[in-house]
């Protein structure tokens, strides 16, 4: 029965959603992580809240014109998926990049359900963004297509409706173009995006959040294996936020980050990563990872960032873009005898990769927990722009900490009481299920 019930959801996912391959992933894993749920409660069978909350209550597509600094007209392609509200307002972040399609941002967006719910914040699931490509372009061409994309945005979001904040191609300089044009739209001054900059609502922590969030989950993982991050060696991927502050974080705990990449290939520097000079190359001058090897002669540069799991390390912290890691790179990790891994990017591991890790006793966060410090500090400046007040960087932070070893908590809690053998990925998804599918049961069909 329970294969079947796996294999009825895909049939009516992958019918109804043709070639959208991220999504089908995404979903087919949190089937079958809670499979043991709906066998042991049949209301939710019969309620079909599965199936419900497989299918977005909200899809919004649209055009985006903007005019480059050549005077040319381009055109892109704007989405907004509002996946479920039944804990609180759809949040999620705004990827711009040029693989963004439907099929992407609704693997995103139904991830965000579960991610959100682990939270401990009442925040439900909803993902964004265009095919939009921010690199290369001028600061007043970004401006131009971020107000075109908030002008058809702005009617469908607010801060009790539905909250976006960054991601890939989405930082502090998009977030702030949007927010000025929402607000002139609107005439109000509210909290509709976070990850402003601190001068206009944003929190402090927040840059660092989900870098940060990353590390403090991890950190219980290690300590489930009698261990910490003192001496350890790690290799991140990426270069981005996520990885930039996992690294600060990782550095500051005892560890050395040995490794980071960007997409035309990866830098080692066994003295450990000089975290001053990536995040100038990558934030100031928004260069490429293979400039540092120009300052620091003792660095290695490698094309192609895919061997960078070849890294011997015994922490890695995949945090580029998803489905990165693949069944060699888990191998490569298994033989250089890696104790933890955790997800800093949305589902970065393949499911191959994955069954390894669990098959070779690797502790394995996956990103919907490991990775929910952003939308958890998110969430934390949505309270501060609600109430007009302004926590200091001590207090934030130690309510990340709070909720990502409660996070932590949930998972292992989850997977023991559906004997999951400490498995991860099913107590995620088991835990953030049952909230959002008791709240749907409690508020009927609708």
């Amino acid at each position: 029965m329970a294969s079947q019930f796996t294999e009825s959801i895909m049939e009516i996912t992958t019918s109804r959603n043709p070639a959208e391959s991220e999504f089908h992933q995404a979903v087919r894993e949190v089937a079958e992580s809670v499979e043991p749920v709906i066998a042991r409660h049949p209301e939710l069978a019969r309620a079909k809240v599965l199936e419900r909350m497989i299918e977005p209550e909200r899809q919004v597509m649209f055009r985006v014109p903007w005019v480059d600094d050549k005077g040319n007209v381009q055109v892109n392609r704007g989405f907004r998926v509002e996946f479920n509200s039944a804990i609180g307002p759809y949040k999620g972040g705004l990827r711009f990049h040029p693989s963004v399609y439907l099929g992407i941002i609704k693997f995103l967006g139904f991830e965000q359900i579960f991610k959100n719910a682990l939270t401990t914040t009442p925040i439900g699931g909803g993902k964004g963004g265009s095919d939009f490509d921010p690199k290369g372009k001028s600061d007043m061409e970004v401006m131009r297509f971020c107000q075109s994309f908030m002008s058809e945005l702005f009617r469908h979001i607010g801060p009790d409706t539905d909250v976006p904040a960054g991601d890939i191609g989405v930082g502090g300089r998009e977030i702030g173009y949007m927010f000025g044009q929402y607000k002139k739209l609107t005439n109000t001054f509210t909290g509709v995006l976070t990850g402003k900059g601190l001068d206009y609502g944003g929190s402090l922590v927040r840059t660092e959040a989900t870098g940060y969030g990353l590390i403090y989950f991890v950190t219980e993982m290690l300590k489930a294996r009698n261990t910490d991050w003192n001496e350890k060696k790690v290799v991140i991927s990426g270069s981005g936020n996520v990885a930039i502050y996992a690294t600060k974080k990782a550095h500051e705990l005892g560890a050395k980050v040995v490794a980071l990449s960007d997409s035309g290939g990866y830098i080692v520097d066994e003295s450990g990563i000089k975290l001053e000079t990536v995040r100038r190359i990558k934030e100031v001058e928004r260069g490429r990872i293979s400039e540092y090897v120009d300052e620091h002669p003792n660095a290695q540069y490698t094309e192609g960032w895919q061997g960078i799991w070849t890294v011997p390390c015994d922490v890695a912290l995949p945090c580029a873009t998803q489905n990165e890691l693949d069944k060699s790179a888990a191998e490569a990790l298994v033989k250089n005898n890696c104790i933890a891994v955790g997800e800093g990017a949305n589902m970065p591991s393949t499911p191959e990769a994955v069954d390894i890790f669990l098959d070779n006793n690797i502790s394995f966060g996956p990103a919907k927990a490991a990775n929910a410090g952003g939308v958890a500090t998110s969430a934390l400046e949505m309270s501060q722009n609600a109430a007009r007040l302004n926590w200091t960087f001590e207090e934030v932070d130690n309510r990340l900490k709070i909720i990502m070893k409660s996070i932590y908590t949930q998972c292992v809690e989850a997977s023991d009481e559906y004997k999951m053998n400490g498995n991860l990925v099913a107590g995620a998804n088991i835990a953030g299920f049952l909230k959002v599918a008791n709240a749907m049961n409690a508020q009927g069909v609708v």
